[in-house]
């Protein structure tokens, strides 16, 4: 596996701020670049942005076991909207996709979720903001416990405001969601080793934008309140620095599946000496953060006052999901099963929580559970997301 970095973060630090406004494709170019120096770590409901209906799908279903070409083919003219920065620097924050009162209803949901384990965990008191008063995490994701099924997780999928733009970006409404998770990030909790792990979630088998991740902010994600740290521009380059590796060195393992790869030092200067730049995402409860899955990112961890929460959204076409990779899905549904962030491939399910965390225990944590606390009301349109039923 590529070696695991650590990063110091200066103080010194450029901000470029402005207005937050509410017209259409109007962007909110708000973040912190960073100057950083790696070493190696010792130890391992009406939206206020509106967007056009999109064209019915043009795009040929998939082929199981295939790679495709890219599923986006941008032209090389201007879009005039925020398409333009997004390809350019890989990533782009959509200011008020939900209103302050939707964003708020959300962050109520997924502090009331995790408060409700009755473990302790008071959200006043910092003393119990330690893993003995917690559910099982990854990197503060809740995975399990059926979260990404919750009935509020689908509700926040079919806000139109978080759909429309993947929508606008792919030419089709005809879309698959990831049964991806939620993060609740604890600022400065004194019982985690944090580290950076710089990496992207596409393949270099994959000729082009493959996929589209996505953020729904609930809070405000100030340069010390963690978050995602992206590296600017680096998506552009992502075929010219894999062909320049050697075969056997152009994937990361051990995986799951080969959509992922890990910088090392060396490799992250390799961007950073054609000009790109690691860069803080700033955002507001109710923006949505879009990103090419070619974009070198990781995480700050939180150090403000801000407790962190953000709902993880991606969707890509439905004609890009082969029959396999459905079935695979539609069992995961029924399941109440997280996946990958991909919502047409690399169906792996997440299972069940680890007593203890630990992923080599064959016993399951004695607060699992075989359905969400709230199911989803299961609509047309989840139908179609969900990939039961197609379009």
């Amino acid at each position: 596996m590529a070696a695991e970095t650590a990063v110091s973060l200066h103080q010194h630090t450029e901000r470029v701020k402005a207005a937050r406004p509410n017209h259409r494709g109007a962007l909110r170019q708000t973040g912190t670049t960073l100057a950083t120096t790696f070493k190696m770590a010792p130890t391992a409901t009406a939206p206020n942005v509106v967007v056009p209906e999109a064209p019915k799908s043009g795009f040929k279903a998939a082929l199981p076991k295939v790679h495709s070409e890219s599923i986006i083919k941008p032209t090389k003219t201007v879009y005039g909207d925020w398409r333009d920065d997004f390809f350019r620097d890989g990533f782009v924050v959509l200011p008020n996709v939900l209103s302050a009162e939707k964003a708020d209803y959300y962050r109520g949901k997924l502090l009331n979720w995790i408060t409700g384990f009755n473990l302790g965990l008071d959200l006043e008191d910092e003393s119990t903001w330690t893993a003995e008063h917690l559910p099982v995490s990854f990197k503060s994701m809740f995975l399990n416990y059926c979260a990404p099924h919750e009935r509020f997780m689908w509700e926040a999928r079919c806000e139109p405001g978080v759909m429309d733009p993947f929508a606008k970006l792919y030419g089709t409404d005809e879309l698959l969601v990831s049964f991806d998770s939620f993060n609740i990030g604890l600022p400065r909790r004194k019982d985690l080793t944090f580290q950076p792990w710089p990496h992207c979630d596409q393949s270099p088998d994959r000729v082009g934008l493959a996929c589209v991740q996505g953020i729904l902010n609930l809070y405000n994600s100030g340069p010390q309140d963690g978050g995602l740290i992206v590296m600017k521009g680096s998506a552009p380059l992502f075929e010219e620095f894999f062909e320049q590796l050697p075969k056997e060195k152009r994937f990361s393992s051990p995986h799951v599946h080969s959509d992922f790869y890990l910088f090392n030092e060396e490799q992250v200067k390799w961007f950073e000496d054609r000009g790109c730049t690691q860069y803080k995402v700033e955002a507001k409860p109710g923006d949505l953060i879009l990103w090419d899955s070619r974009t070198m990112h990781h995480a700050a961890f939180p150090m403000g006052n801000e407790i962190r929460t953000v709902i993880y959204t991606c969707f890509a076409p439905a004609s890009q999901c082969s029959a396999e990779d459905l079935e695979k899905k539609q069992a995961l549904f029924h399941r109440f099963e997280g996946t990958t962030h991909w919502p047409n491939c690399n169906m792996f399910g997440q299972g069940k929580a680890k007593k203890g965390g630990k992923r080599e225990s064959t016993e399951v944590c004695p607060l699992e559970r075989d359905e969400p606390i709230e199911k989803p009301i299961v609509t047309e349109q989840i139908k179609k997301l969900a990939g039961l039923v197609p379009y």
